[in-house]
């Protein structure tokens, strides 16, 4: 697992308190454990004219990626086929953990064999492989470039970023 550099957010007029103050900086294993917890994950996409395009999925995280399916057809794959940039956030708006990175629909079969046994687990569900043809659905891989998270009882002092990539 990519341990990420972490630092505050930039979040002026909020009164965000110095990474050594209040909670403190978040570790990167609270933030992935509420990622593989999460039920429920918010996609947020845009449409070709910018409109944004939210939609509820069931996801897994798996290591650095957060993995969805969706219909071939859907609004969110068209949106991520022709702009793969998006923002996926836990249901947990109190301790949220907000994924702003690059999503890719995957179509090899030992990938998407591993994400059938991840949801398979996960929701206790039986979907095959037959399922996820990517011929009609699509899996989709979402790598974080940045992570943020913050607690409802510090917002202030918990408020964290993690960054993956050079762009901080």
């Amino acid at each position: 697992m990519e341990i990420p550099r972490v630092s505050r957010p930039y979040m002026p007029g909020y009164g965000i308190a110095g990474a050594d103050q209040g909670s403190g900086l978040l570790h990167w294993s609270w933030a992935a454990e509420r990622l593989t917890a999460a039920r429920h994950y918010w996609v947020v996409s845009t449409w070709a004219d910018g409109r944004p395009h939210t939609m509820p999925v069931w996801g897994t995280w798996d290591d650095s990626t957060l993995w969805f399916t969706s219909a071939i057809q859907s609004r969110k794959v068209r949106n991520l086929s022709a702009d793969p940039r998006c923002c996926v956030t836990t249901e947990d708006a109190s301790d949220p953990v907000i994924i702003e990175g690059t999503a890719r629909i995957v179509t090899d079969i030992p990938a998407i064999q591993r994400v059938v046994d991840l949801m398979n687990a996960k929701y206790h569900s039986d979907i095959t492989l037959d399922f996820l043809d990517p011929e009609k659905n699509a899996t989709i891989a979402v790598r974080p470039q940045r992570v943020f998270s913050m607690l409802r009882s510090d917002f202030t002092g918990s408020a964290t970023r993690w960054s993956f990539d050079d762009d901080t």
